[in-house]
């Protein structure tokens, strides 16, 4: 039976398993099969932006990140958010904590959609306090650091959607978003599409501009406004930094985004791609989401050519 206590600190779940009833001090709700929780409250309530924050004529630059840290008042404690857009070629998580460190601030939770061996720097960090947990998902050394059990928190891994969710429902309250921007205009306005550092959507980075108490979106390409098309809204924004470099989009592509070589993988994914086709779901106007993973890509690629052949766009 879900939530039943088998020992101090753990209960079991639905599929019996033994899991923390508390999680990095907050009350956690055991799996209780299909349809065995039914959540409850209201989603979390963002603050309500005012146009009396800001300077003139809106535009919300400010020196440094240091400053932008200093006039969201960040404090010891606080959970701060970052994306994984850059993937292992990201340049801004390692400037947020290096920042950090030199304003003195201490016990943060990192709370990204991802991390990378690129930011293997942030173990240092852990170790001199700066840093007290990672929830996200945690690759290369990051991944080996708490898996050796040398993190002081828990590891808390959840789904992209999974994040979502977490921060709409209150379960994980940022304190301030940092989001690494290859486009913005002064007012906060931003994308991915254009500028040296171009990576595509900023999907990952949008539940956080809509829901973290402060926002401060970091550009190496300011443009006049407005930034368009705008992905992140400037409405949502409360500081803008500009600097040398975001990031490095030759290394987007690395460890899970890297095609499969393997002929195994290669034959499930051709194989998948002809279900689609034979089973009739690929037909003009129909989506479909593949993901990273070197089969996923794959299959996508596949699919691409069975889509030419048969003249159907999604």
């Amino acid at each position: 039976m879900a939530g039943k206590s088998v020992s101090a600190g753990l209960t079991e779940n639905a599929m019996g398993r033994q899991v923390p009833e508390v999680v990095n001090g907050k009350k956690q709700v055991p799996y209780g099969g299909v349809h065995g929780h039914r959540p409850g409250g209201r989603k979390a309530a963002p603050p309500i932006p005012t146009a009396a924050d800001y300077p003139a004529h809106g535009d919300k630059r400010v020196k440094s990140l240091a400053d932008a840290l200093g006039a969201c008042g960040i404090q010891d404690g606080m959970t701060l958010s970052t994306h994984h857009h850059f993937r292992n070629g990201d340049l801004v998580a390692n400037m947020l904590f290096d920042v950090c460190a030199r304003l003195g601030k201490r016990e943060l939770m990192w709370f990204p959609s991802a991390s990378f061996p690129c930011h293997e720097p942030i173990i240092a960090h852990m170790e001199h306090g700066v840093v007290h947990h990672i929830e996200g998902s945690m690759n290369g050394p990051l991944g080996d650091y708490c898996t050796d059990g040398k993190m002081r928190g828990l590891g808390v891994l959840r789904s992209h959607g999974g994040r979502w969710q977490a921060i709409q429902d209150g379960e994980v309250h940022i304190d301030i978003a940092v989001i690494a921007a290859p486009c913005a205009d002064p007012f906060g306005n931003a994308n991915g599409v254009h500028g040296p550092a171009g990576c595509g959507s900023l999907n990952f980075a949008l539940a956080d501009s809509l829901y973290a108490d402060r926002v401060i979106v970091v550009t190496d390409h300011l443009v006049p406004f407005p930034a368009i098309p705008w992905q992140i809204q400037g409405s949502n924004v409360d500081f803008v930094v500009c600097v040398d470099r975001i990031g490095d989009p030759s290394k987007i592509v690395s460890g899970t985004t890297e095609i499969t070589k393997s002929p195994d993988r290669l034959l499930i994914a051709e194989r998948v791609a002809r279900f689609v086709r034979d089973a009739g779901i690929m037909r003009s106007g129909f989506s479909f989401q593949a993901g990273a993973g070197g089969t996923s890509l794959a299959f996508a690629v596949y699919l691409r050519e069975m889509m030419k052949r048969a003249g159907v766009k999604a």
